[in-house]
């Protein structure tokens, strides 16, 4: 993601979406504006049909926190490996990556605080540290935390008060320590937040 869209609020990016992305933090974007950022933000225009895929596509690239290089990889990807349901088979993928289960776990309230965590060192995977934020995790792979990170403030009150409730696919046991387990292959309906599965393949229809 580049730096200039880094720097553009979260809140306005998911009131431009018109959809609250938990992968981003922070919830009630939408609480008090629901409506796009800017002047004109309040202007009920009819969106374009590129406009409405279009819209589909970014909220993918933003709760998974993803370069547009990097989602269309996958999607190359998901394409020779997933066939005629390339798009169940990318969704799922998404959904497995280590960043994501770290946050759907319940261990911090966001992907990109999920990403730093992972990159110093505090992740574990079937026991050993992992540092690669999109490894893609198999069923039976198990989580765990440095135990110097389970003392850390943030991973304590984000356990105590998570983000999401506790997808079906994954299990996480506080004692004697905190492990999670990924139980099952997520499917395509276990996405987070209002998605059109549809207008997303429509989009990227053309991509081989």
């Amino acid at each position: 993601m580049s730096k200039a869209t880094m720097k553009r609020s979260k809140f306005k990016t998911q009131r431009a979406l018109g959809v609250e992305l938990p992968g981003l933090g922070r919830p009630g974007a939408l609480k008090n504006r629901q409506y796009g950022p800017g002047q004109h933000g309040q202007r009920r225009s009819k969106k374009s049909e590129y406009a409405i895929r279009l819209n589909e596509k970014q909220k993918v690239r933003f709760h998974y926190g993803l370069r547009e290089e990097q989602l269309l990889r996958l999607i190359k990807r998901s394409k020779k490996e997933g066939g005629d349901n390339w798009a169940g088979y990318l969704i799922e993928q998404l959904e497995c990556r280590l960043d994501n289960v770290v946050f759907r776990l319940g261990l911090v309230s966001s992907i990109p605080a999920a990403k730093q965590l992972i990159s110093h060192g505090f992740v574990l995977v079937n026991g050993k540290k992992c540092d690669i934020s999109s490894r893609i995790l198999e069923p039976g792979d198990k989580v765990s935390l440095h135990d110097k990170a389970k003392k850390f403030t943030f991973i304590q009150a984000s356990i105590k008060k998570p983000r999401l409730p506790l997808p079906h696919f994954l299990t996480l046991d506080q004692d004697p320590e905190i492990l999670g387990t990924l139980v099952k292959s997520p499917l395509a309906g276990d996405v987070p937040f209002e998605f059109e599965i549809q207008y997303f393949i429509e989009f990227y229809g053309r991509v081989k």
